[in-house]
């Protein structure tokens, strides 16, 4: 993983300083890739833990077309929490005390933190146990897994994309338009967070299946690392559909930028050397649609301390 780290560093030397929708402020570089052998084992970050129960089971999220939180939650995974939160506290049935630009003001207001932490607290417990609040304030709009699965079309039919994707691969394997696309211009206004990882296409040779992801914007320390994993995640589970072998995956960014409130963790990160990569294990032989964070985990994943930073939302 030592091309992330040198990502880090390019960006943190050269990139320029850059305003951007939350207010929080970035230095941000343009136009970046990376590739990574998935035979020399799984394309995790090892200087710092990186969780891969969330990757996994956001993906299997994605690839079940699910959009609201609820199963998120059911996993323990709230690396989403943010944007459905800001929609419950932002509408007229809201009544808790003013959460306005709650991110920034949690960072900053340890007495106002504890109140968020509150009031989202509360949020969770309501989508896991109401059913009516859920469907409201659980829904994050047309977002990744809608678009994979079920693409809406002028005609009004939907699009099942990876599932053709699939098939072609394994009926038309030369063929140049293995490609999944998030971004829906029409449906960009309704999604809780526009597709950062926009496009990929796979690609088969020899055997192998390698897939390549243009991102138009990456949160290079918090969001990179899931990205990276998720991705090659799902490089290995379209191959084992497809009875191929996982190749490459290669990561294209657009606006690769470090949060200004990252500097510190990245400097860190940057001090410390990369471990030996893990190796994933898929256990059973359910297909891609039936999978669930049960059936897969890692051997040998021996990472640096975790360390925390804000998300901005």
């Amino acid at each position: 993983m030592q091309q992330y780290l040198d990502l880090l560093h390019n960006v943190l030397e050269n990139g320029t300083e850059k305003s951007d929708r939350t207010g929080t402020g970035t230095i941000s570089s343009f136009g970046h890739q990376m590739k990574f052998d998935l035979s020399e084992g799984f394309p995790m970050v090892t200087t710092k833990r990186v969780p891969f129960g969330l990757i996994k089971s956001e993906l299997i999220w994605f690839l079940k077309g699910d959009t609201n939180i609820k199963y998120l939650l059911e996993h323990n995974n709230h690396i989403w929490d943010e944007w459905a939160f800001k929609k419950w506290v932002e509408s007229d049935e809201y009544a808790g005390p003013d959460m306005t630009n709650f991110g920034l003001r949690a960072q900053e207001d340890p007495e106002f933190k504890l109140l968020y932490e509150e009031q989202l607290a509360i949020f969770t417990q309501s989508i896991l146990e109401d059913e009516g609040f859920a469907e409201k304030f659980g829904e994050l709009g047309n977002i990744y897994g809608k678009q994979w699965r079920e693409w809406r079309t002028e005609a009004g039919n939907t699009i099942d994309q990876l599932k053709e994707v699939i098939e072609s691969i394994k009926h038309n394997p030369d063929s140049r338009r293995h490609i999944v696309t998030a971004w829906n211009p029409e449906d960009i206004p309704s999604m809780a967070l526009p597709p950062c990882h926009t496009l990929f296409q796979f690609y088969v040779a020899d055997g192998k299946l390698s897939c390549q992801l243009y991102q138009r914007s990456g949160d290079l320390f918090l969001g990179i690392p899931f990205n990276i994993a998720s991705y090659a995640l799902l490089t290995f589970l379209v191959a084992k559909e497809c009875g191929l072998t996982p190749g490459t995956f290669i990561h294209t960014i657009g606006d690769a930028h470090i949060y200004s409130n990252h500097l510190e963790q990245v400097r860190e990160q940057l001090t410390r050397a990369p471990k030996e990569l893990p190796t994933l294990v898929i256990s059973g032989e359910k297909d891609l649609f039936s999978i669930e964070p049960e059936d897969l985990s890692l051997e040998g994943y021996h990472p640096h301390p975790s360390i925390k930073a804000p998300v901005a939302v």
